[in-house]
C-alpha cells in the first residue's frame, strides 16, 4: 500500500481549491493562506456573508460605520483587494465600478436591469453541451460562469 505524502505547499493548495461555503470557512481560508484576520477584515467578511448580495466598497464602508464598526475608506479598499485577489470573496467588474460578494467559486449571475441587482445562481450545463463546446474549441472546460440579463417580472 502506497502512502501519499504531501508537502505543506501541496496541502495548502489542496485546501485553497475547495469552495468556501460559510463565514467560518472564509476565515479558515485566510488563515491557511497566511493572511492575518484583522478586526477590519473580519468585519468585511461578516458583512458580505450577512448581506448575501453584491456590494460596492462605498456601500460596505457605509454599512459598517452605520453598525458602529469604525473602519476607514482605505482599509475597506485594501482589504477587499486582498480578499478578492486570494479568491476568498468575489469581485465583479462592472462599468460603474466593482461589486463584491461572498461566493468565490464558479457560479453564474442573473443581472436585473431594473434594479442593477446581481443574483447568484448555480447553473449546470448538460454534459453533451460542454462536450460540444470542447470539440468546437479544442479546450477542456474546467469551470464556467454565465451572465444572464433581464427585467423583474410584473405581478
Amino acid at each position: 500500500m502506497d502512502v501519499l505524502i504531501q508537502t505543506p505547499m501541496q496541502q495548502q493548495q489542496q485546501a485553497t481549491n475547495k469552495p468556501i461555503r460559510s463565514l467560518e470557512e472564509a476565515i479558515e481560508r485566510c488563515q491557511a493562506l497566511g493572511m492575518r484576520v484583522s478586526r477590519q477584515r473580519r468585519y468585511i467578511l461578516e458583512l458580505l456573508w450577512q448581506a448575501g448580495e453584491h456590494l460596492c466598497a462605498r456601500e460596505i464602508y457605509h454599512r459598517l460605520n452605520q453598525e458602529g464598526k469604525e473602519i476607514g475608506h482605505t482599509s475597506v479598499y485594501q482589504n477587499l483587494e486582498a480578499l478578492s485577489s486570494q479568491g476568498i470573496i468575489e469581485c465583479v467588474e462592472r462599468c460603474d465600478g466593482r461589486l463584491y460578494g461572498h461566493i468565490s467559486d464558479a457560479h453564474s449571475h442573473v443581472n436585473c436591469l431594473d434594479t442593477n441587482q446581481i443574483i447568484d445562481v448555480q447553473v449546470e450545463l448538460p454534459p453533451d453541451l460542454i462536450a460540444q463546446i470542447e470539440a468546437e474549441t479544442g479546450v477542456t472546460i474546467s469551470e464556467y460562469r454565465i451572465d444572464f440579463y433581464g427585467y423583474k417580472k410584473e405581478g
